[in-house]
């Protein structure tokens, strides 16, 4: 089995895969009226097996990414920005939650994976989830072992809750609660979507080109990390930008959020195996290696750097960590997952630390520089480290480690162009539609309260 055979999620979903599998009862019946040639080739086709151990193990999986979104991300957010503000990051994130949900059962899923044989886009194969009943599957990685396509559709969903809610940390503290909204359901229609198909499904441009990757490195991190620039330099600045002390309120809930990510993310990259196997084991242990590498490399540098290692820059670390690695992670080895983990979180430190202050551009939770530098390093990094003389899982037939690379850049610039287009024009129309920014006066008195009426703390 080639590689790509092996970590092409959308394989899994591919018309001409489901439609076989899906089909062998029906062939079955026939084939008792049929000729005994024909009675002979059907008893010798394998029958599609669902694995109990591999639903329970993508059930959980999708609880987990679940995990990350909430209370995960919330928390990890809500705790870097002023407490005024924090109850506005909870409901951005819960609100996008329930949207992306009813967007990916109307349209999404099939958008991304309905089936069509465009490379940009799947189809109306699927809206309302049209043909999906208990019985209809989606293949794993192994030939003749399938899930139930529920499960798929549940856990490709959690995918597309949490990467718009990444979006938000860029923009934090000074946007309105209905532009947050609008723009979601209009981004992940024409970005994630669109970007979700091209990267994962078999029809899909970038999966034709042979890209590697196993978790979201480009769907996810690179989509977000692009989006939320763009949104920085569209949004603009927070009031009070370089002036007031804009220090988070609570580290305490920012580390519990945190420690939530990590602990989810063993879902959102080893459930990307989509069976309870070996393939899954390895995307764990570099789930952990990687970030550990990565925690390490921020707290060392900042020690060097400030004379101070910070839990702000220890967690920072760890989300850099867990961005490279995604893309990689049932692909590279152990030690490779380390210091693929280590060199994004160095690049990490140094974009926010450094690239972010001399730009002068406001990406208030350091979204692009940890989850659009970490993806596009973990994406690329994924073509050197795939390799099996550096602990990889190797390469298909006939590709070398510069032909990889390549394909993977190529991956990277088209994630980069399309999202950063479509969300240009996108933030423009939710602007002229219903405004990005509160009142300069709403700002100030903090978006809990002028946004929702409530206030996260009582004195």
């Amino acid at each position: 089995m080639t590689l790509l055979n092996r970590i092409a999620p959308v394989a899994r979903t591919s018309l001409a895969t489901a439609a076989a599998l899906c089909a062998l009862g029906t062939l079955a019946a026939f084939a008792q009226e049929a000729t005994p040639a024909a009675t002979e080739a059907a008893a010798a086709a394998p029958a599609a097996v669902t694995e109990k151990g591999d639903v329970a193990w993508m059930l959980v999986s999708s609880l987990l990414v679940l995990f990350m979104l909430l209370p995960g991300l919330g928390l990890f957010y809500g705790g870097l920005v002023r407490a005024k503000n924090m109850l506005s990051v909870l409901m951005q994130c819960t609100t996008i939650c329930a949207v992306v949900i009813i967007v990916w059962v109307l349209w999404g899923y099939s958008f991304a994976f309905g089936g069509g044989t465009s490379p940009y886009w799947g189809g109306l194969g699927k809206l309302f989830l049209a043909g999906v009943n208990l019985e209809s599957t989606a293949a794993t990685f192994t030939d003749g072992v399938v899930l139930p396509e529920y499960v798929f559709i549940v856990f490709q969903m959690t995918f597309a809750c949490l990467t718009p809610a990444l979006i938000v940390g860029a923009f934090a503290e000074r946007i309105k609660f209905s532009a947050v909204v609008l723009f979601t359901i209009l981004w992940v229609t024409f970005v994630y979507f669109p970007i979700a198909h091209m990267v994962w499904d078999a029809n899909g441009l970038i999966f034709s080109w042979g890209a590697l990757d196993f978790a979201g490195g480009t769907v996810v991190h690179i989509n977000a990390g692009i989006a939320a620039l763009v949104g920085s330099l569209i949004v603009g600045k927070r009031a009070g930008y370089g002036k007031d002390n804009m220090a988070p309120h609570s580290m305490t809930l920012t580390m519990v959020g945190a420690a939530i990510l990590w602990v989810g993310w063993f879902g959102f990259n080893a459930g990307s195996n989509l069976e309870a196997n070996a393939g899954a084991a390895l995307a764990m242990i570099n789930t952990f290696t990687a970030t550990a590498g990565a925690i390490l490399a921020w707290v060392v540098i900042e020690r060097l750097a400030r004379g101070k290692a910070s839990m702000l820059g220890a967690v920072s670390g760890m989300i850099a960590g867990l961005v490279a690695v995604t893309p990689a992670a049932g692909i590279v080895g152990p030690v490779g997952a380390i210091v693929l983990g280590a060199f994004a979180s160095a690049v990490c430190y140094y974009f926010v630390a450094v690239v972010k202050i001399k730009a002068g551009y406001d990406d208030s939770l350091d979204v692009f520089g940890i989850h659009g530098i970490g993806g596009i390093i973990g994406a690329i990094g994924t073509g050197i480290f795939a390799s099996s003389s550096l602990g990889g899982i190797g390469y298909a037939d006939g590709v070398s480690m510069g032909g990889q690379v390549w394909t993977q850049i190529l991956a990277v610039l088209v994630t980069i162009v399309w999202c950063g287009v479509v969300s240009a024009i996108l933030y423009k129309i939710v602007d002229a539609v219903v405004g990005l920014r509160p009142a300069v006066e709403a700002e100030r008195q903090g978006l809990d309260l002028t946004s929702h009426g409530e206030v996260a703390y009582h004195s």
